[in-house]
């Protein structure tokens, strides 16, 4: 007779499930979430035209989504290892299906403004839940390949997403790419329902106050979240204004920049599974310091630019996208590793509080830094952003290292070839 299994044991997964099928089930919906999100920013000088809105108004918009996604985030810290992560996961992404058709249906500024707090109120708590699902099932030796995965969602957002979604703009006006996404959260949402495995919540005994408490004061997790903050911070000061200021800087056409996120995520998606592998074969601090020299790099060029042929402007920006996404696989996989399973779903829904919180406060001191020159129409400010950001970079690595110290396996995988294999829960 087989021993009893403890009440705290977490529950075997469906063993016909498979690991690829579940990250690339994840990945769908982190394609819609990331999309939504990012959709903004190419609609900057869009929205600014129709709407007659400022740059700092428009970075309401960006930072809208991700404030209300940082309070929803941290609500879910208190109940989010208390639910069944498939459930949860499921009632969330139907709100933020919803959400999104609101803001395809958005007649004004302010309709808009509403309509993106409530999609990333669901869709912030939505991802935080996918990371920690890839958490669970994935084990830590492969865990860096299974958030490379699921983090390819910003390339394909980028190659297939984005100049899709502009395309449509051409013909239909800006509510088209809302629509879009709203109608492909559908088949999406029945497949997670069919294929994702039953994540039981953990027997937890502790009060939610208390877990809570516990999740906020860890050391280890402190020193997480402040990457997380510093990571995001870098890239979300920059990337919002991207667009509009390679169309008011540089000369580019609003119909062009379909293929800045084109050729963008085509070097995304070709490098991200390279960078899940160096940060599995090698320490993900070193990985994520190499990738941020060049990531400064970019950034500082790309806050610059003036008058620039369209070829060079794609080879600079396809840098900075792949190397900003690069980025984040050693570092998330490090932040991962370094929590207990048993505060991992909690921990994950406050990191995503954070990570949202970090970016939207980007998008508001970059937006604060920024105008619009009257007479020659140029953005004025972005150069500043850019030391800003860099700052961020150097910070971001401190951090990662002061996180090895107290964590030294988050960051030090052990080199494994195995295949993908079945799920089995940690």
């Amino acid at each position: 007779m087989s021993p009893p299994v403890p009440a705290s044991a977490p529950k075997p997964v469906r063993a016909a499930t498979s690991e690829r099928g579940v990250l690339f089930t994840l990945a769908a919906i982190q394609f819609t979430h990331i999309m939504d999100f990012m959709i903004m920013m190419p609609l900057g000088a869009g929205l600014m035209r129709v709407f007659n809105i400022t740059p700092s108004q428009f970075s309401y918009l960006v930072a809208a989504y991700g404030l209300a996604a940082a309070v929803t985030g941290f609500i879910g810290g208190f109940f989010i290892d208390r639910l069944d992560r498939k459930r949860a996961l499921l009632w969330l992404y139907a709100g933020f299906g919803l959400a999104t058709l609101a803001c395809a249906l958005s007649p004004t500024f302010h309709f808009l403004l509403i309509a993106r707090i409530a999609a990333g109120a669901f869709g912030g708590v939505a991802g935080a839940i996918v990371l920690a699902i890839v958490a669970d099932v994935i084990p830590p030796e492969r865990r860096g390949r299974g958030m490379a995965v699921v983090m390819s969602a910003f390339p394909l957002a980028s190659v297939l997403g984005i100049p899709a979604g502009l395309i449509l703009v051409d013909l239909f006006e800006w509510h088209a790419p809302f629509f879009l996404l709203a109608v492909l959260a559908v088949p999406i949402w029945f497949t997670a329902s069919r294929y994702l495995p039953s994540l039981p919540p953990s027997a937890l005994k502790t009060h939610p106050v208390r877990q809570m408490w516990e999740i906020l004061t860890h050391g280890i997790h402190l020193r997480g979240f402040l990457v997380t903050a510093a990571l995001v911070f870098a890239g979300a000061s920059i990337i919002p204004f991207m667009s509009p200021s390679l169309v008011a800087n540089t000369g580019l056409s609003e119909s062009q920049l379909k293929f800045v996120y084109l050729f963008g995520g085509a070097a995304t998606f070709f490098t991200t599974r390279l960078f899940g592998r160096l940060s599995d074969r090698h320490d993900k601090l070193h990985v994520l310091a190499g990738v941020s020299v060049f990531s400064i790099i970019t950034a500082l060029i790309i806050t610059r630019l003036g008058s620039t042929p369209i070829v060079v402007t794609l080879i600079i920006t396809s840098l900075f996208f792949a190397t900003m996404a690069g980025r984040f696989t050693p570092a998330m996989a490090m932040i991962s590793n370094a929590v207990e399973p048993r505060y991992r779903g909690g921990f994950m829904s406050v990191n995503s509080a954070v990570q949202q919180a970090a970016g939207g406060c980007a998008n508001l001191v970059a937006g604060s830094l920024i105008t619009r020159d009257v007479v020659s129409g140029r953005l004025v400010g972005y150069p500043r952003v850019g030391w800003i950001a860099v700052a961020a970079f150097a910070l971001t690595v401190v951090l990662a290292w002061r996180l090895r110290a107290v964590a030294p396996h988050a960051a030090k995988s052990p080199r494994s070839a195995d295949p993908l294999l079945p799920v089995v829960a940690d």
